[in-house]
């Protein structure tokens, strides 16, 4: 995995190009997705953040513009709940899929060498060059089953 060092220089690189201001409050976002393991929404950041860093003011609209920025770049992925809106990690990962539980919310990243060469096989079947995929298989999570038992 990339160093935070050479992140916030690839971020701070991003800004300038897009005639932005390197803050406190973008770093910030920035360092959380790299620090925090996990699938986030732009709310639980900003309420996360806020908390942390009392001291710095952090503006909701500010969180989802440098999502949305960090996005475009590919610094940050996300997963799209359909009107509950997206939950953001961080995008450098290794590639990985996801089981979303939609009962608790819960996710379980998982690679499946498999599944990854099926894809292939069938983007090369019908003459289809793919550049990148998103797979998001939604159920019930092991806690979940066993409440409805």
């Amino acid at each position: 995995m990339i160093t935070y060092d050479l992140l916030l220089e690839q971020f701070k690189t991003l800004l300038k190009t897009n005639t932005l201001k390197f803050t406190k409050q973008r770093e910030l976002i920035l360092k959380f997705l790299y620090e925090n393991n996990g699938h986030y929404t732009p709310e639980e950041i900003y309420m996360l953040l806020k908390k942390a860093h009392p001291e710095v003011n952090v503006g909701i609209a500010t969180v989802y513009r440098t999502l949305t920025l960090l996005e475009d770049s590919g610094i940050a992925s996300s997963i799209s709940f359909g009107t509950q809106g997206k939950k953001y990690e961080l995008g450098l990962k290794k590639h990985h899929d996801h089981l979303i539980c939609s009962q608790c919310g819960a996710i379980i990243e998982f690679f499946d060498e498999t599944i990854e060469k099926r894809q292939e096989e069938i983007a090369k079947k019908f003459n289809f060059l793919m550049q990148d995929h998103t797979m998001k298989i939604v159920g019930l999570c092991e806690k979940c089953q066993s409440k409805q038992s």
